[in-house]
């Protein structure tokens, strides 16, 4: 019986004749999204860095002065700035913390078997899936005194949540928590069902109670998942803009993301805001770098 021997020549020849290569196909996609990322994330990253060296105003047609680090030392040495970082800071706990404990909760009660646990799941969800400045103009709807919702529920008469400057944060963080603790819950409803049910199985053995399984088996096994819950909640709650600025215009309110709107698009000092907008990519780089170093260690226990 005769048999036909493939050479390296002959599988190239027949690669070729399919069409292209599979480092042709690579390429072909892969090229496309480097060039994307640096046309529209790294260039204007690059370009704007430059920027917060110079005096630079977009409103005039004055060319840019180098200023060195004169930017960066006065902002650094603003309190007016400083004031702003203590508002997102509290802001940041605040809506995180709310995020985390609803969430969490509610995973909690939906990891068991109850009727209509999917329709339930998918109402819940629902919040996170609508744009940010129309979530902040509902929710301004039902704080609003006269004809608001929730004045009438709780019996508060004429109370001004967005126009009492002690409350109108929490009236904020408060929106946000309602919108996107259903991201928190998904994320703990998946490590929640990863957990061994044989860990369930031999604490009921062993009669322990529910705060032994719930503080030695759940929370230790499920606290990496809620460590990136708590990473990806903080860098957006950081930067939050749109919920802060349709919902109050109260300077107790006014988080830093608002602060920067202002300098660059309202007193169009665009080199100033540029460093102001890095001081900021610090700060949250930095944060999340203490959170990615805490979730390595939670994940070696």
């Amino acid at each position: 019986m005769a048999t036909t021997m493939i050479t390296p020549l002959n599988t190239s020849s027949r690669a070729a004749s399919r069409g292209l290569s599979d480092i042709s196909i690579r390429n072909l996609f892969i090229i496309p999204t480097i060039v994307f990322l640096i046309v529209f994330n790294i260039f204007p990253l690059i370009y704007s860095l430059g920027y917060s060296f110079t005096d630079f105003r977009a409103s005039t047609n004055a060319p840019a002065n180098f200023v060195g680090l004169k930017n960066y030392r006065e902002l650094l040495s603003d309190p007016y700035i400083w004031n702003n970082f203590a508002v997102t800071a509290k802001y940041v706990i605040v809506s995180v913390v709310g995020q985390v404990v609803v969430g969490f909760g509610t995973a909690m009660l939906l990891n068991r078997t109850i009727p209509l646990k999917g329709l339930i799941t998918t109402l819940l969800l629902l919040p996170m899936m609508l744009s940010m400045a129309v979530v902040g103009l509902f929710w301004k709807l039902l704080y609003d005194p006269s004809w608001g919702v929730i004045n009438y529920v709780l019996d508060l008469g004429k109370f001004q949540w967005l126009g009492d400057p002690k409350m109108a944060l929490y009236a904020v963080a408060f929106t946000d928590i309602w919108m996107w603790s259903p991201f928190v819950m998904l994320l703990s409803l998946a490590g929640l069902s990863a957990v061994p049910k044989h860990l369930y199985e031999a604490a009921a053995i062993d009669r322990a109670g529910p705060f032994y399984t719930f503080f030695r088996i759940t929370l230790p096994l499920v606290a990496p998942i809620l460590m990136i819950a708590v990473i990806f909640r903080t860098m957006e709650a950081f930067k939050t803009f749109d919920l802060a600025y349709v919902l109050s215009t109260q300077p107790s309110t006014e988080v830093i993301s608002i602060r920067l709107y202002k300098m660059a698009f309202q007193e169009w000092q665009t080199g100033r805001s540029c460093a102001l907008a890095y001081i900021v990519l610090i700060m949250v780089l930095a944060i999340t770098n203490i959170y990615v170093k805490y979730l390595n260690k939670v994940k070696e226990r």
